[in-house]
């Protein structure tokens, strides 16, 4: 991790309940995260609501996690910070001070672990730092590596699923993952009406949720 970004706070404070969204959030980001109960391979969709109270103090910025009706694991949490502080990284021209708040949604208290949401965290924090929005009807699944690359996750047929239920129409993959032993996700996303896309970076995921170039 680069020197600088030593200096950035990163505190995920779990809260009991969830605090209102601070009228001074200029964007607030609307993530799809798409995950996978180890116990039955169920599907689960979530979405995290990501919103930046943009203050002089504190600084460094600062991270903070509301738990809701979302409970994530420690592999989960450990994701969230690498994404926010690549997310960070590239974003230099953007004074990096205040309060980020994240806040899981879900229609039943639900709960997840691993890191296979990393990649879409930090595509999330990203354009919260840059003021610009996640497209509706896409949804990614991947974590996030050195250099910004998306890697390999578990469970993706059903996460596909999942995304399915919910409406959504484009869900992006790690490269490299479109044909398994196990599944074949181009024949499941005809069987659902889902285009399923691989990405190697969070730049080329960037691009397809947002519209925008990092």
């Amino acid at each position: 991790m680069p020197r600088r970004l030593a200096n950035i706070y990163i505190l995920i404070t779990t809260l009991l309940c969830g605090i209102p969204i601070s009228a001074s959030a200029d964007t607030v980001i609307e993530l799809p995260v798409l995950a996978a109960i180890r116990q039955n391979n169920l599907g689960v969709f979530e979405i995290l609501m990501m919103w930046w109270d943009k203050k002089p103090e504190p600084s460094p910025v600062q991270l903070q996690w509301l738990l809701a009706g979302v409970r994530l694991g420690d592999d989960h949490l450990g994701a969230m910070a690498r994404a926010f502080a690549y997310a960070v990284e590239r974003t230099p021209s953007v004074q990096h001070s205040g309060t980020v708040s994240v806040q899981g949604v879900a229609y039943r208290p639900t709960g997840s672990d691993g890191p296979s949401a990393g990649a879409a965290m930090a595509v999330g924090f990203i354009a919260m730092f840059k003021g610009e929005h996640i497209q509706r009807g896409i949804a990614l699944t991947g974590t996030i590596e050195p250099g910004g690359q998306i890697g390999p996750v578990g469970s993706i047929p059903d996460k596909i699923r999942a995304a399915a239920r919910e409406g959504y129409r484009t869900v992006l993959v790690p490269r490299g993952q479109m044909y398994d032993q196990r599944w074949n996700l181009i024949e499941l996303g005809f069987q659902l009406n889902v285009t399923v896309k691989e990405v190697d970076t969070i730049d080329e995921a960037y691009l397809l949720m947002t519209g925008q170039r990092i």
